[in-house]
């Protein structure tokens, strides 16, 4: 399962890099940020726990603005 995690205040590397690494320090994630998307692409081994992921992010500096399922190609 992957989760697109739209993510508030990034605005360089640096920020991507500090939100990229507490993400994959959670157990079952891996995840990849990009700064100017704001998001976080999230593949998730195992259970998801969306407060975790939220916490996270907060404690890096930067707010999780909405969580979604990622749908592959065509919308499916």
């Amino acid at each position: 399962m992957k989760k697109v995690v739209k993510i508030k205040g990034m605005t360089c590397e640096h920020c991507q890099k500090r939100v990229e690494t507490a993400l994959n320090k959670l157990p079952g994630l891996k995840a990849t940020v990009n700064h100017k998307k704001d998001q976080a692409i999230i593949s998730v081994d195992g259970a998801w726990d969306e407060n975790a992921v939220r916490a996270a992010v907060s404690e890096a500096g930067y707010e999780v603005v909405s969580v979604s399922d990622k749908k592959g190609f065509l919308g499916l």
